[in-house]
Protein backbone atom coordinates (compact mmCIF):
# COMPACT_ATOMS: atom_id res chain seq x y z
CA UNK A 1 0.00 0.00 0.00
CA UNK A 2 1.08 3.05 -0.96
CA UNK A 3 0.20 6.67 0.54
CA UNK A 4 -0.07 9.15 -1.67
CA UNK A 5 -0.77 13.31 -1.20
CA UNK A 6 -3.17 14.33 1.20
CA UNK A 7 -3.56 10.70 2.70
CA UNK A 8 -4.44 8.68 -0.67
CA UNK A 9 -3.57 5.45 -0.53
CA UNK A 10 -2.68 3.61 -3.42
CA UNK A 11 -2.83 -0.51 -3.56
CA UNK A 12 -1.27 -2.70 -6.42
CA UNK A 13 -1.65 -6.28 -5.78
CA UNK A 14 0.69 -9.16 -7.69
CA UNK A 15 0.24 -8.93 -11.24
CA UNK A 16 -0.10 -5.01 -11.74
CA UNK A 17 1.97 -2.30 -12.27
CA UNK A 18 3.71 -0.51 -9.19
CA UNK A 19 4.05 3.08 -8.67
CA UNK A 20 6.51 4.48 -10.52
CA UNK A 21 9.26 7.45 -11.20
CA UNK A 22 7.06 7.43 -14.73
CA UNK A 23 3.76 8.28 -12.96
CA UNK A 24 5.15 10.72 -10.27
CA UNK A 25 7.03 13.34 -12.92
CA UNK A 26 3.75 12.94 -15.05
CA UNK A 27 1.21 13.53 -12.64
CA UNK A 28 3.34 16.72 -11.78
CA UNK A 29 3.59 17.41 -15.81
CA UNK A 30 -0.14 17.73 -16.15
CA UNK A 31 -2.10 20.68 -16.19
CA UNK A 32 -5.52 20.66 -15.82
CA UNK A 33 -8.15 23.11 -16.71
CA UNK A 34 -11.22 23.58 -14.20
CA UNK A 35 -13.64 20.94 -13.31
CA UNK A 36 -11.34 18.68 -16.22
CA UNK A 37 -13.02 15.73 -17.12
CA UNK A 38 -10.28 13.65 -17.49
CA UNK A 39 -9.42 9.82 -19.87
CA UNK A 40 -7.21 7.95 -18.12
CA UNK A 41 -5.23 5.85 -21.49
CA UNK A 42 -4.36 2.47 -20.28
CA UNK A 43 -5.59 3.15 -16.88
CA UNK A 44 -3.60 0.18 -14.80
CA UNK A 45 -4.88 0.31 -11.18
CA UNK A 46 -5.29 3.30 -11.31
CA UNK A 47 -2.34 5.35 -10.23
CA UNK A 48 -2.60 8.38 -13.19
CA UNK A 49 -6.29 8.90 -11.87
CA UNK A 50 -6.03 9.12 -7.83
CA UNK A 51 -2.83 11.23 -8.32
CA UNK A 52 -4.77 13.43 -10.24
CA UNK A 53 -7.41 13.33 -7.98
CA UNK A 54 -5.13 14.15 -4.95
CA UNK A 55 -3.94 17.12 -6.29
CA UNK A 56 -7.18 18.37 -7.92
CA UNK A 57 -10.43 18.34 -5.83
CA UNK A 58 -11.97 19.14 -8.64
CA UNK A 59 -11.52 16.92 -11.14
CA UNK A 60 -13.36 14.00 -12.31
CA UNK A 61 -11.11 10.77 -14.15
CA UNK A 62 -11.89 7.81 -16.25
CA UNK A 63 -9.83 5.13 -16.90
CA UNK A 64 -9.47 2.21 -19.53
CA UNK A 65 -7.67 -0.40 -19.07
CA UNK A 66 -7.33 -3.54 -21.05
CA UNK A 67 -6.09 -5.72 -18.65
CA UNK A 68 -9.19 -7.08 -16.14
CA UNK A 69 -6.37 -7.47 -13.01
CA UNK A 70 -5.47 -3.96 -12.84
CA UNK A 71 -9.43 -3.15 -13.71
CA UNK A 72 -9.98 -4.77 -10.89
CA UNK A 73 -7.66 -3.27 -8.54
CA UNK A 74 -8.29 -0.10 -10.02
CA UNK A 75 -11.95 -0.44 -8.84
CA UNK A 76 -10.82 -1.51 -5.33
CA UNK A 77 -8.52 2.18 -5.11
CA UNK A 78 -11.69 4.21 -6.37
CA UNK A 79 -13.67 2.51 -3.52
CA UNK A 80 -10.91 2.73 -0.60
CA UNK A 81 -10.21 6.25 -1.69
CA UNK A 82 -14.29 7.61 -1.36
CA UNK A 83 -13.71 8.62 -5.21
CA UNK A 84 -17.08 7.17 -6.87
CA UNK A 85 -18.30 9.99 -7.94
CA UNK A 86 -15.07 11.33 -9.09
CA UNK A 87 -13.09 8.20 -10.53
CA UNK A 88 -14.29 5.19 -13.12
CA UNK A 89 -12.91 2.47 -14.34
CA UNK A 90 -13.97 0.81 -17.72
CA UNK A 91 -12.01 -2.51 -18.61
CA UNK A 92 -11.82 -1.61 -21.99
CA UNK A 93 -9.26 -1.21 -25.14
CA UNK A 94 -8.33 2.28 -25.75
CA UNK A 95 -8.16 0.72 -29.78
CA UNK A 96 -12.13 1.22 -29.43
CA UNK A 97 -12.57 4.36 -27.80
CA UNK A 98 -14.99 6.13 -30.57
CA UNK A 99 -16.86 2.95 -29.36
CA UNK A 100 -17.04 4.08 -25.68
CA UNK A 101 -17.30 7.73 -25.83
CA UNK A 102 -18.57 10.28 -28.02
CA UNK A 103 -16.09 12.11 -29.60
CA UNK A 104 -14.52 15.17 -27.94
CA UNK A 105 -15.99 13.86 -24.41
CA UNK A 106 -13.00 15.07 -22.65
CA UNK A 107 -10.69 18.00 -21.69
CA UNK A 108 -7.75 16.02 -21.09
CA UNK A 109 -6.32 12.72 -21.93
CA UNK A 110 -2.95 11.40 -19.88
CA UNK A 111 -0.80 8.22 -20.67
CA UNK A 112 1.76 6.39 -19.36
CA UNK A 113 1.90 3.70 -21.78
CA UNK A 114 4.34 0.58 -22.81
CA UNK A 115 7.42 1.48 -24.15
CA UNK A 116 9.00 -1.66 -25.96
CA UNK A 117 7.69 -3.79 -28.70
CA UNK A 118 8.77 -7.72 -30.01
CA UNK A 119 10.75 -9.73 -27.62
CA UNK A 120 9.73 -11.75 -24.86
CA UNK A 121 6.58 -11.13 -23.12
CA UNK A 122 6.37 -10.55 -19.43
CA UNK A 123 4.35 -13.36 -17.77
CA UNK A 124 3.21 -11.43 -14.43
CA UNK A 125 2.88 -7.99 -16.47
CA UNK A 126 1.97 -8.99 -20.18
CA UNK A 127 0.32 -5.14 -21.15
CA UNK A 128 1.98 -2.91 -18.87
CA UNK A 129 5.06 -2.59 -20.20
CA UNK A 130 5.12 -4.01 -23.89
CA UNK A 131 3.06 -1.71 -26.68
CA UNK A 132 1.95 -5.03 -28.63
CA UNK A 133 -1.99 -3.15 -27.88
CA UNK A 134 -1.08 -0.17 -27.39
CA UNK A 135 1.45 1.37 -30.28
CA UNK A 136 2.15 5.12 -30.63
CA UNK A 137 -0.16 5.33 -32.97
CA UNK A 138 -3.08 3.94 -31.38
CA UNK A 139 -2.69 6.06 -28.21
CA UNK A 140 -3.07 9.26 -30.19
CA UNK A 141 -5.27 8.01 -32.25
CA UNK A 142 -7.24 7.79 -28.97
CA UNK A 143 -6.73 10.79 -27.44
CA UNK A 144 -7.43 12.57 -30.58
CA UNK A 145 -11.00 11.33 -31.38
CA UNK A 146 -11.57 11.14 -27.01
CA UNK A 147 -10.39 15.21 -26.81
CA UNK A 148 -12.28 18.22 -27.33
CA UNK A 149 -10.96 21.10 -30.10
CA UNK A 150 -8.37 22.77 -27.52
CA UNK A 151 -7.68 20.13 -25.09
CA UNK A 152 -4.80 18.28 -23.69
CA UNK A 153 -2.78 15.06 -23.96
CA UNK A 154 0.07 14.65 -21.66
CA UNK A 155 2.52 11.32 -21.93
CA UNK A 156 5.87 10.09 -20.68
CA UNK A 157 8.16 7.83 -22.77
CA UNK A 158 11.12 7.24 -23.79
CA UNK A 159 13.17 9.99 -25.51
CA UNK A 160 14.29 7.42 -29.09
CA UNK A 161 10.23 8.07 -29.52
CA UNK A 162 10.47 11.04 -29.62
CA UNK A 163 10.04 11.69 -33.68
CA UNK A 164 7.50 8.64 -33.51
CA UNK A 165 5.20 10.63 -30.86
CA UNK A 166 5.50 14.21 -33.24
CA UNK A 167 5.19 12.49 -35.93
CA UNK A 168 1.99 10.83 -35.23
CA UNK A 169 0.11 13.77 -33.18
CA UNK A 170 0.61 15.46 -36.17
CA UNK A 171 -1.45 13.03 -38.26
CA UNK A 172 -4.12 12.92 -35.71
CA UNK A 173 -4.09 16.94 -35.39
CA UNK A 174 -2.41 16.96 -32.00
CA UNK A 175 0.35 19.47 -31.79
CA UNK A 176 3.09 19.29 -29.51
CA UNK A 177 3.27 22.25 -27.38
CA UNK A 178 5.37 21.20 -24.17
CA UNK A 179 8.36 18.97 -24.05
CA UNK A 180 10.34 18.16 -20.77
CA UNK A 181 13.47 16.27 -20.77
CA UNK A 182 14.02 14.46 -17.86
CA UNK A 183 17.18 13.35 -16.05
CA UNK A 184 18.30 11.55 -12.95
CA UNK A 185 21.24 13.34 -12.44
CA UNK A 186 22.62 16.94 -14.07
CA UNK A 187 25.75 14.88 -16.13
CA UNK A 188 23.43 11.90 -17.05
CA UNK A 189 21.63 10.98 -20.50
CA UNK A 190 17.65 11.88 -20.89
CA UNK A 191 15.72 8.94 -19.38
CA UNK A 192 12.34 9.83 -20.18
CA UNK A 193 10.30 12.84 -22.06
CA UNK A 194 6.84 14.40 -21.18
CA UNK A 195 5.05 15.52 -23.73
CA UNK A 196 1.68 17.86 -23.92
CA UNK A 197 0.37 17.81 -27.66
CA UNK A 198 -3.12 20.21 -28.00
CA UNK A 199 -5.70 18.84 -30.30
CA UNK A 200 -5.78 21.64 -33.32
CA UNK A 201 -3.21 23.97 -32.10
CA UNK A 202 -0.55 26.23 -34.05
CA UNK A 203 3.06 24.68 -33.67
CA UNK A 204 5.03 25.94 -31.14
CA UNK A 205 6.88 24.10 -28.61
CA UNK A 206 8.26 25.02 -25.27
CA UNK A 207 11.30 23.17 -23.97
CA UNK A 208 11.65 22.19 -20.14
CA UNK A 209 14.22 20.39 -18.51
CA UNK A 210 13.98 18.39 -15.04
CA UNK A 211 16.90 16.85 -12.66
CA UNK A 212 15.45 14.33 -10.18
CA UNK A 213 19.40 13.82 -8.19
CA UNK A 214 22.20 16.18 -7.67
CA UNK A 215 25.15 14.61 -8.62
CA UNK A 216 25.74 13.67 -4.82
CA UNK A 217 23.05 11.53 -4.95
CA UNK A 218 20.63 13.73 -2.82
CA UNK A 219 17.23 14.34 -4.50
CA UNK A 220 16.75 18.10 -6.09
CA UNK A 221 14.14 20.56 -5.28
CA UNK A 222 12.62 19.62 -8.37
CA UNK A 223 12.14 15.74 -6.52
CA UNK A 224 11.11 16.85 -3.24
CA UNK A 225 8.36 18.93 -4.76
CA UNK A 226 6.98 16.00 -7.05
CA UNK A 227 7.32 13.63 -3.98
CA UNK A 228 5.45 15.80 -1.69
CA UNK A 229 8.69 15.36 0.90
Amino acid sequence: MERLQNDFVLNTPPGTFPLSTDSMILSDFVRLPRSAKVLDLGSGCGTLGLLLCAGDAHCHVIGVELDEVSHLAALENIQVNALNQRMESICGDLRSISHLFPKGSFTTCVSNPPYFSGGFMSQTLPHARQNNCCSVDDLMAAASCALQFGGDFFLVQKPENLAQLCTCACKYTLEPKRLRLVKHRPSGDISMILLQCRKGAKPGLILEELTLFNEDGTPTEDYRKIYHL
